[in-house]
């Protein structure tokens, strides 16, 4: 698909502040199942400083400063993508148990190192509890092909849980909302990173878009009117030569990752790919409107 995407994030300050400094993660990524064609980031007012830099995760962060009053700030990303079919795994990746791959990412000595491997351990929003690994048991059936078991937990997760805006924040703990059962996107996602790296299993968080407008009669998928989060499970290379791959699946809607989303980065949760951050120095009220609008370009 060809895809025009749009992301307006609008801050009004009361007072104004005096200065400010933000970090920028929205251009979107480019990868084998996705072509970034054009991307442009609007800022206004001009800032005295911006730079750009890619992290260890291969996300653009772009950084900018001012260093004089103003009331609002607009920051309006602009991208074309192209998207492709996701990379199915092999029938050998398929079928490989859970525990076969819960091995291959445990460190032995003298074996080679997977640097997917990283992605098992807690993260900021995606910490260790006992209670994850209770809920992830009965999708972990002996023997299970690790996608299988995933792709069973997020369906799970997809009934059990409820989608409800405005239920959460962005430090509601993954603790939390896997007790009250409740919350949105970014939410889900973290509660399905814990269970599956409690199992020892890769995975990592991925954020990104949806189609706002399915085609003609296709049902319009939960969080489409925001920037969505989703999870990616790693699955080596099983016979030899053969490249490990990353499978997206997406607990909100309860199917896998395909070419109506857009991936705008990874990492280990949102922490790593929180679209906009910073630190202000007066406007102590302040009010935020994000809009996103994914359309065939």
């Amino acid at each position: 698909m060809h895809l025009h995407v749009i992301h307006e994030t609008r801050y009004h300050y009361s007072p104004a502040l005096h200065s400010a400094q933000h970090m920028a993660c929205l251009r979107p990524l480019h990868s084998a199942t996705q072509a970034l064609l054009a991307h442009t980031l609007h800022i206004s007012p001009t800032p005295q400083q911006r730079r750009a830099h890619t992290d260890v995760f291969g996300n653009v962060h772009e950084y900018f400063a001012f260093s004089v009053a103003h009331n609002e700030l607009v920051v309006v990303a602009d991208s074309t993508v192209r998207t492709a079919l996701p990379l199915a795994p092999s029938t050998a990746q398929a079928a490989l148990p859970w525990e076969s791959l819960r091995a291959h990412c445990t460190y032995h000595s003298g074996a080679a190192w997977d640097s997917a491997a990283e992605f098992v351990f807690a993260s900021p929003y995606v910490p260790r509890h006992s209670e994850f690994e209770a809920y992830a048991l009965p999708s972990f059936k002996a023997g299970r092909p690790a996608l299988q078991a995933a792709q069973h937990l997020m369906r799970r997760i997809y009934q059990d849980f409820s989608y409800e805006s405005y239920s959460t924040e962005v430090s509601t703990p993954a603790l939390e909302t896997l007790r009250s059962k409740r919350g949105v996107c970014q939410d889900f996602a973290h509660v399905m990173l814990a269970c599956l790296r409690a199992m020892g299993l890769a995975a990592r968080y991925v954020s990104g878009y949806l189609l706002t407008q399915p085609a003609p009669g296709q049902p319009r998928l939960v969080g489409s009117d925001a920037s969505h989060a989703w999870v990616s499970l790693y699955l080596p290379g099983v016979a030899n030569g053969e490249l490990g791959c990353w499978i997206d699946l997406d607990p909100t809607n309860n199917r896998g990752a395909g070419e109506d989303y857009v991936s705008l980065a990874t990492g280990r949760d949102f922490g790593d790919v929180s679209p906009l951050r910073g630190v202000i120095q007066g406007g102590a009220g302040h009010t935020l409107s994000v809009a996103v609008t994914v359309a065939p370009a």
